[in-house]
């Protein structure tokens, strides 16, 4: 696949870090970066101080540097801001952040030379995966310390995934047949000024956060069923009354999970009126989570394709211009958007569930257990989602409207997106374990409601958690069962097969 800085999207995004697909540079990009060059080896060669080529940095800006220190100078740059902390991203976070970062090189607009990208393309063929710590930027001026680490590996320094083992950035170079690159003036900055850390994050969070959306609406199809609840309140000319696109949507995903069920046509005549939100306003609360991830997904998608360098260099006019395009506000709102929006799918998840187990509301054995109080059945399961909840609740805060001056007062204001994708990630691996909790209980309910058969939807859902784990006779220990849910929810395994089976 070729990187030519303008045409990355989040499908491609997704093959090539998720599928490790390989990529090349754009001719045409190659050419663009070759005229960016010239223009920034023609401000190095004169005695004007240009920023970040032949000056120290942020408030040190005002420092010349002597000519025959500018090479070194971007290599102490590199060496100064490794100074993260903190647990290390995983080798698919930094295959995202390693292939974001040459995405926006190869724009053009950074004005390094051409190998320089072709050695991160390298990197990502070859599957040399930096080793970056996941705390130390506050999102401007750029994600700095973790690029940091990122581009140390290109020196031969820091370290690096290679072949499934971590080692010396020199040694996996080595091993990859590869040798460092000595870097030239502007070279050092450009690897670190960016966004990259909180895009990437925040694309692949947003991208599992699609599909458990779509999870979010089988498996309350399957609650539905198992409660004896109705789907006349998704009826097609009630969501057209008031007409966003995600909630016509999940209404009309809802109604084809139900279709053909026999527990809904049992009881027609009942007496129970209304359900109650959790089930009667999934449309309304699951859609409001769609409107929000469309957002989202228009954000990051700007964002893979942006130019987010200082100074930016024109290769057509020869300019050079310190900017704020490394400040990463835009997406920091963005995240905190997505973490807000999903944590509503894990509140009328664990709702929901709560229905599922109170006799008094769903008729059936409490806990979903037989021999309760010799059993406790899914009790403790509730109390979990519960607990999770209430952590999303708290994470949910939003960190983009926090700012704290840095680097001498020079970078006075900043977004906090880093925090802001790690939230939405946290946010997403809780809500998906409140799913995968209401799948289970779900499942178990409907083991009640036999012989007469749910949905087509539920009885899929049932189908899957079946294949996986056994129907609740006696308490057992429900870790096991919630991890193994919930592990093909993180693989996408259940979405596939959802997809598959249901023709989505």
């Amino acid at each position: 696949m070729l990187l030519d800085g303008n045409s990355l999207t989040l499908e491609k995004f997704k093959v090539i870090v998720q599928d490790r697909e390989k990529v090349s540079l754009c001719p045409k990009a190659k050419e663009i970066m070759l005229k960016a060059r010239a223009v920034v080896d023609k401000a190095a060669n004169q005695d004007e101080k240009v920023y970040s080529i032949n000056t120290g940095f942020g408030v040190l800006s005002k420092i010349k540097i002597e000519k025959h220190q500018l090479d070194q100078l971007q290599v102490n740059l590199i060496r100064s801001h490794c100074a993260g902390v903190g647990e290390v991203h995983s080798e698919v976070e930094s295959r995202a952040i390693l292939l974001l970062r040459t995405q926006c090189l190869a724009k053009g607009f950074s004005g390094v030379r051409p190998q320089l990208v072709e050695l991160l393309i390298e990197l990502l063929n070859r599957e040399i995966h930096p080793v970056i710590p996941s705390k130390g930027s506050v999102g401007a001026s750029g994600d700095l310390a973790p690029l940091a680490h990122l581009a140390s590996v290109l020196i031969g320094e820091g370290e690096a995934f290679f072949q499934g083992k971590r080692m010396t950035g020199d040694v996996a170079l080595k091993l990859a047949g590869l040798k460092p690159i000595k870097l030239a003036p502007k070279e050092g900055l450009s690897l670190i000024n960016g966004t990259q850390q909180m895009t990437a994050l925040g694309a692949l969070t947003l991208l599992r956060a699609e599909e458990t959306m779509d999870l979010a609406d089988l498996i309350c199809s399957a609650s539905l069923d198992g409660v004896l609840g109705t789907a006349k309140a998704f009826t097609d000319w009630v969501q057209q009354t008031r007409p966003f696109p995600g909630q016509i949507k999940t209404a009309k995903l809802l109604r084809s999970f139900m279709e053909g069920s026999e527990i809904s046509q049992s009881h027609v005549d009942c007496d129970r009126v209304q359900d109650p939100y959790s089930f009667r306003c999934v449309p309304q609360v699951h859609g409001g989570v769609r409107e929000l991830l469309v957002f989202v997904r228009h954000m990051l998608s700007i964002e893979l394709n942006a130019a987010t360098d200082n100074p930016l260099v024109n290769a057509e006019t020869g300019e050079l211009i310190s900017n704020g395009n490394f400040h990463g506000q835009p997406i920091a709102f963005a995240l905190d958007i997505l973490g807000m929006a999903v944590s509503e799918l894990a509140s009328i998840s664990e709702r929901r569930m709560a229905k599922l187990i109170d006799p008094t509301f769903s008729g059936l054995p409490t806990f979903l257990v037989k021999n309760e109080g010799l059993n406790s059945g899914f009790m403790m399961a509730q109390v979990t989602a519960a607990s999770l909840v209430s952590e999303n609740k708290l994470l949910s805060h939003p960190a983009s409207t926090d700012s704290i001056p840095t680097n001498n007062e020079k970078e006075d204001h900043v977004s906090m997106g880093p925090l802001c994708a790690r939230k939405a990630k946290t946010i997403l691996e809780n809500t998906q374990t409140c799913l995968a909790i209401e799948a289970l209980a779900a499942a178990q309910a409907l083991e009640f409601r036999k012989p007469l058969k749910p949905g087509v939807g539920p009885q899929f859902l049932y189908r899957f958690v079946r294949e996986k784990v056994s129907a609740l006779e006696e308490d057992r220990n429900l870790h096991n069962d919630i991890e193994t849910i919930l592990s093909t929810m993180r693989t996408g395994e259940m979405y596939l097969a959802m997809q598959k089976d249901l023709s989505l």
